[in-house]
């Protein structure tokens, strides 16, 4: 293992193990989707954080009007968030941070896939009446997108922004 590698692995498993908890779904590859081989080097979505820079925790609610509440989340530059998310439908949701074009091409392609199911460091899965969390940093000022990737549950309206000033 190299050792940029080795030292961004060891940087992101406190967040991972903590996200982690809250997965209903063992990992699988896709293709054009590993974000465990992010690099520390800021990104227009930012990149996994670590849990002891957590800088503020926001709490997301995904239900089975296929809506997050908030739906919109203001934070600044560098900041690294712990999101609590909470699955208060009677539905598995997700919450997937992402460019929205990559949110679109990733949501084609679960719809091709239909059941299967995948974890990366961007997003968590969570069943009815779980509650899990994700650690991100956002680096740089712009617009973050967030989505339930579950088929059809996007196409419902169930997307969010992170609006990073």
């Amino acid at each position: 293992m190299n050792r940029p590698f080795a030292i961004l692995a060891l940087s992101i498993l406190p967040a991972l193990s903590w996200a982690s908890g809250g997965h209903d779904a063992p990992a699988h590859g896709m293709p054009g989707h590993d974000m465990s081989t992010m690099s520390a080097a800021p990104s227009t979505i930012g990149r996994p954080g670590d849990s002891a820079q957590v800088t503020r925790t926001v709490e997301i609610k995904m239900d089975d009007s296929m809506r997050f509440t908030p739906a919109e989340i203001p934070v600044k530059a560098g900041e690294t968030i712990r999101f609590v998310v909470k699955n208060t439908g009677r539905l598995m949701h997700e919450m997937v941070i992402g460019t929205m074009a990559d949110l679109k091409e990733h949501a084609m392609e679960m719809r091709k896939m239909s059941g299967v199911k995948h974890a990366e460091p961007n997003m968590i899965t969570l069943a009815a009446g779980k509650i899990g969390g994700l650690v991100w940093t956002f680096d740089q000022t712009g617009t973050v997108d967030f989505a339930c990737l579950i088929p059809g549950h996007m196409e419902a309206g169930m997307v969010g922004k992170v609006t990073v000033g």
